[in-house]
């Protein structure tokens, strides 16, 4: 199966969760082109959390698309870790909602995180142009209220500078584009 068919399911089963499924099916995506200064976010609002999906070539988060030769390049990638398990600081949901990080999974074959996948599976891992995966999960006590996310990955990754974004929520499904220096990804649907 290749990473272009994972992720539509994975999209469809996020929108299933989030109750839109049956209102509206997702767009057949055609998968995103491996760019460097671009990442791709995928956004699920149910009741009472909030999903995120994040996508990003791991140059724009260290600078280079294999797993750290030197010891410098081990702290850029464990500064880069450490930073994205800190989601709450990268992410900030609009307090209305009063939402909380309840998790953060990050996986990236070149910095041997996450669980192991064979090579031919996994989008980067043999082609040169590695990528980290980060699935956030937070906890809310009204998801229907948060209006917008404040993303600071611009401010912590400097060689990122496009987040495309797709979303849905009982209200339906949504696209956006941030590019740097905006950080502020309105939630509602029909913008």
């Amino acid at each position: 199966m290749n990473c272009i068919l994972v992720r539509i399911s994975s999209f469809a089963a996020m929108l299933a969760l989030a109750g839109t499924a049956g209102a509206a099916e997702p767009r057949q995506a055609t998968g995103h082109a491996h760019q460097h200064g671009v990442a791709q976010m995928e956004v699920v609002l149910e009741a009472r959390q909030i999903h995120l999906h994040l996508e990003v070539p791991l140059d724009n988060l260290v600078g280079f698309e294999r797993a750290p030769r030197t010891a410098q390049e081990r702290q850029r990638a464990d500064a880069a870790v450490n930073a994205l398990k800190a989601a709450g600081t990268l992410f900030v949901v609009d307090p209305a909602a009063g939402c909380q990080v309840a998790s953060v999974e990050l996986k990236s074959d070149a910095l041997q995180l996450g669980a192991a996948a064979p090579a031919a599976g996994r989008a980067g891992s043999a082609d040169g142009h590695a990528e980290l995966e980060a699935t956030i999960r937070f906890d809310c006590q009204d998801a229907s209220r948060a209006t917008f996310i404040e993303v600071g990955l611009f401010k912590a990754f400097s060689r990122m500078h496009r987040l495309e974004v797709q979303g849905a929520s009982s209200k339906g499904q949504f696209k956006r584009s941030l590019k740097r220096p905006a950080s502020r990804l309105e939630l509602a649907t029909g913008r």
